[in-house]
């Protein structure tokens, strides 16, 4: 097969980054759109194109679980069977949508139409149970004239189809930060965007500010990284070496992949000129004139509208060269992951920008010091980026007084499970969890009882029901046990099976794990495979022991913190629990995974 008509799209995507390899993901990409897979034929192509190995090429597709390399259906209809789903019923989605295509997942209909594929977290948890049909999302699944109409789209001609309808989730709007431009589904674009006082912030930083001033602002404005670690901006900005002779990049991590966690998607499809702005300020502060958003490979549309926002924004001479007569260039790229959650990771992430497998690095050096290409390089998280022209715009005083003593201003606090409303709501970080769920959500549904909670994404160490009066900042969360990590709640109610909902999140991280640490790579698949047994009714009290055991030897034992995130879900749950699983063990039940409800294993 000749691929003559993709050569000069190749170079286009070369023609980005400074380094041939770093082209890889775009190109691959490129492959896949052209022929439906990654073949073995193309593979051969693309390394000609990067000058690299054919073995090269293979260990990356192979690694990215977006890529295929077998024909697939003309559509893909991806259903998401993760934690935040499975609470609201996508077990008997998948089920039902079995029946109706007559194919299992990794399956294709015998008419070609539609390649079946289970995922493990979509990040569209506010609208679960959730479904991607190519690039549209879907949901809830849970009604059946969603489902219906779904399924007919999905054994529809692609080229012919009706849109899906827009899902219609509960998203705030009311700011006072993040979430005042989130009124239209369709986004607020570059005229909307200038007409509310935007990109003032940044002119401000560029003509009458210091690079130092600029840190030393958002130092003052205690804005802490709000993708998980909770590490202070500004001072994260101060550790880039001065006068540096290597140039200095910027790369905005868009890798949304932690389940319970949607909010970075909303503001690059309802508010993406906040991020632009706020990449433009932080790149001016460190010296940065080229800079990368790194963004997961399900967010299709996400990617298209930053791109359209990244356009508007140049022919504007917000971006560019010579940025409004300042003298000031900066160019943004967007970069497409393929579906790797460790990627996520700052590391992996830039090992993945490079050009290659996910692999996290060894710290020190640290990124700010040797990160892309071995240059000084700043990943910063979405939202904290998009809080950085508020700070600059109305002061550092005024974002810090939002929040508590050592964490400034709010946060989009993304709310799952088993709530009368799940969504986005933005509130100050000294919100308590039960306001959270209580006043914002509207609690727990059907008048269920509260049993557990996950304050920060599926990593976070579980809290029961005595535990949520507790504000959601960093500091505070850590006291009580968990973590703040990406702001995503899911709530448990006492419907729960917490052995079942445990058994979700470790095959989560058997799947996940990048596999470059035996004590995670062996220890996510141990944890694994005694749960599924367990599940299946043939578990001992030894193995409550023996996952204990295992979880605390993965923690703190590996490159990255991937194992830590693995081994707390299985270190609280048994804490807090133990008796369910003790009870679940003695009985003998035996359970389906897909089902996380009581009531479900009373029948089994």
């Amino acid at each position: 097969m000749s691929y003559e008509h993709l050569d000069a799209r190749a170079q286009e995507f070369i023609g980005l980054y400074e380094f041939k390899k770093a082209a890889m993901l775009p190109i691959l990409w490129l492959v896949q759109e052209d022929q439906g897979y990654v073949s073995l034929e193309s593979e051969g192509w693309v390394a000609g194109q990067l000058d690299v190995t054919r073995t090269e090429v293979r260990e990356v597709v192979s690694f990215y679980n977006m890529f295929h390399t077998a024909p697939v259906g003309k559509r893909e209809l991806r259903i998401c069977t993760s934690l935040p789903c499975l609470l609201r019923g996508s077990g008997e989605v998948m089920q039902a949508v079995q029946e109706r295509l007559g194919i299992a997942p990794g399956e294709t209909t015998a008419n070609g139409e539609v390649t079946l594929t289970e995922v493990e977290c979509l990040c569209a948890c506010e609208m679960s149970p959730m479904g991607q049909l190519d690039e549209a999302f879907i949901g809830p699944l849970d009604d059946a004239a969603t489902l219906d109409t779904l399924l007919q789209t999905a054994l529809e001609d692609p080229q012919s189809s009706t849109p899906l309808p827009e899902p219609e989730p509960y998203i705030t709007t009311d700011g006072p930060i993040l979430s005042n431009r989130f009124k239209d589904p369709n986004g607020t674009w570059l005229e909307g965007y200038l007409a509310d006082g935007g990109y003032q912030a940044a002119k401000k930083a560029l003509t009458e500010m210091s690079r130092e001033e600029v840190i030393d602002e958002v130092l003052q404005a205690n804005l802490r990284g709000l993708g998980g670690a909770g590490f202070p901006a500004g001072r994260k900005w101060s550790f880039v070496p001065k006068n540096s002779e290597k140039p200095v990049y910027l790369v905005a991590n868009a890798d949304e992949g932690e389940p319970g966690t949607f909010k970075d998607r909303y503001i690059m499809e309802r508010d993406p000129h906040a991020l632009l702005e706020g990449m433009l300020i932080a790149a001016y502060a460190i010296g940065s004139h080229k800079a990368y958003v790194y963004i997961r490979g399900e967010y299709f549309r996400s990617a298209h509208r930053l791109q359209r926002a990244i356009d508007e924004a140049k022919a504007a001479g917000w971006l560019g060269k010579d940025i409004q007569g300042t003298g000031y260039d900066l160019e943004v790229v967007i970069h497409r992951g393929a579906g790797a959650y460790i990627c996520g990771e700052e590391t992996a992430l830039l090992s993945s920008l490079e050009g290659g497998k996910g692999f996290p690095r060894l710290k020190p050096p640290f990124p700010a010091i040797s990160g892309l290409f071995a240059c000084p390089t700043i990943v910063n998280n979405v939202e904290t980026l998009a809080c950085v022209p508020y700070i600059l715009k109305h002061g550092a005083s005024q974002f810090a007084g939002i929040g508590t003593e050592h964490q400034g201003g709010t946060r989009l606090f993304c709310v799952s499970g088993h709530v009368n409303r799940p969504g986005v709501y933005e509130a100050p970080v000294s919100i308590t969890l039960r306001e959270l769920i209580e006043d914002c959500a509207q609690g727990v549904r059907d008048g269920n009882q509260l049993k557990a909670i996950i304050p920060g994404g599926i990593s976070a160490k579980v809290l029961t029901a005595d535990e949520v009066d507790v504000a959601m900042d960093f500091d505070a969360l850590a006291e009580a046990g968990s973590m703040a990590g990406s702001g995503g709640v899911i709530v448990m109610d006492d419907t729960t099976c917490m052995v079942a909902a445990l058994d979700n999140a470790s095959r989560f991280y058997a799947d996940e794990s990048c596999g470059q640490c035996s004590p995670c790579r062996e220890g996510t698949g141990w944890v694994h495979r005694i749960l599924t047994r367990i599940m299946a009714g043939g578990g001992t009290l030894q193995d409550l022991e023996d996952l204990v055991a295992i979880a605390d030897d993965m923690e703190g034992k590996t490159i990255c913190v991937f194992a830590d995130a693995a081994a707390w879900p299985v270190q609280s749950y048994i804490a807090k629990f133990r008796a369910e699983f003790e009870e679940f063990i003695h009985s003998g039940r035996s359970m389906v995974q897909e089902t996380v409800g009581r009531e479900e294993v009373a029948n089994a």
